[in-house]
């Protein structure tokens, strides 16, 4: 079980920076506080072998507790951008890391960006899409020590059910996305 032990200020943050934006609009100066922190790509993976999408799951103490909640969010395969390469290529480095797939970058194809957060940070997402066997397997996922990240399969068949069941704790990237490909991808 997680609980929150405690919530202090951060003096020197390693991934946000908390600022405030003055700013003109309509003639009229304004104060808006805001965080810098980085874009992300995020993956909708779906096994062909399995027939089923691909999500981790794992705590985020950002909704730790909120409405009596764990903490524990179904998720795509994600990850923030943070060095100099492609976004398609951090892509297929997240899946690889949290996921345990080895997948081409020529087969991850991209859905779409947009923004997220907008009221606080205003970070910018790009969403892609690949299917993946497993032949591409090459070990149990589960992202970094830190993260504890833990890789489920969700059957096509149940998956527009659990789009909108509430008692699984979820991003709207994940609901986009399924939404996505049952307009794309299926017949």
């Amino acid at each position: 079980m997680s609980k929150i032990d405690s919530i202090e200020q951060l003096s020197n943050p390693k991934f946000i920076k908390p600022i405030k934006i003055n700013y003109t609009q309509n003639k009229k100066k304004k104060v808006w506080e805001a965080v810098i922190s980085h874009d992300s790509v995020a993956v909708l993976l779906w096994h062909r072998d399995k027939d089923a999408f691909v999500l981790v799951k794992q705590l985020r103490a950002t909704v730790l507790n909120k409405n009596k909640i764990d903490g524990m969010m179904y998720e795509l395969c994600a990850g923030i951008v943070d060095k100099k390469t492609t976004n398609v290529q951090i892509a297929k480095e997240e899946i690889h890391e949290e996921c345990g797939y080895d997948v081409p970058v020529e087969n991850l194809e991209k859905i779409s960006s947009f923004y997220t957060s907008v009221g606080i940070s205003g970070t910018h997402q790009t969403l892609y899409y690949a299917e993946i066997d497993e032949s591409m397997m090459v070990h149990e996922g589960g992202g970094l020590e830190e993260e504890e990240i833990e890789v489920i399969y969700i059957p096509t068949q149940e998956a527009k059910t659990f789009m909108f069941d509430e008692s699984y704790q979820k991003t709207t990237g994940v609901m986009l996305s399924i939404y996505w490909f049952f307009e794309n991808k299926t017949t």
